[in-house]
């Protein structure tokens, strides 16, 4: 990343929310017994492949940060990288994300201009 880095210019750094279906939890219930076990796994497993997706596409752009779902059925993050390759990350949180994921809008905030990355790469929090 340091010899991209040098290559690039200026980093930037962005947080971000991405508000939709982007948990798996929208039409998902349980009457109770076995299907609440079977809806809360595959929750688990959608928010564990959803946020594989943010990794996986963040590695292929090469920005650093982290992904995290949140309580109120949101994902949030944030994102660091050479400006271009952060914008890059930006326009797929806001238009693709996830292969089962609505985006309704994407949220970002405390976009600025940094010296070094604080992170190494990119990874889920929990």
């Amino acid at each position: 990343m340091s010899a991209l880095v040098k290559a690039s210019g200026a980093l930037k750094s962005v947080d971000y929310e991405v508000f939709g279906r982007v948990q798996g939890k929208d039409g998902l219930c349980a009457a109770g017994g076995i299907h609440v076990v079977y809806v809360l796994t595959l929750i688990v497993l959608f928010h564990y492949f959803s946020n594989q997706y943010t990794e996986e596409e963040a590695r292929k752009l090469g920005v650093v940060g982290w992904v995290k779902n949140t309580s109120q059925g949101t994902v949030t993050g944030q994102v660091q990288g050479p400006e271009d390759k952060v914008n890059a990350m930006k326009s797929w949180l806001s238009k693709v994300g996830s292969p089962s994921s609505r985006i309704d809008r994407t949220s970002f905030s405390n976009e600025k201009e940094i010296s070094k990355l604080d992170f190494s790469g990119f990874s889920t929090r929990y």
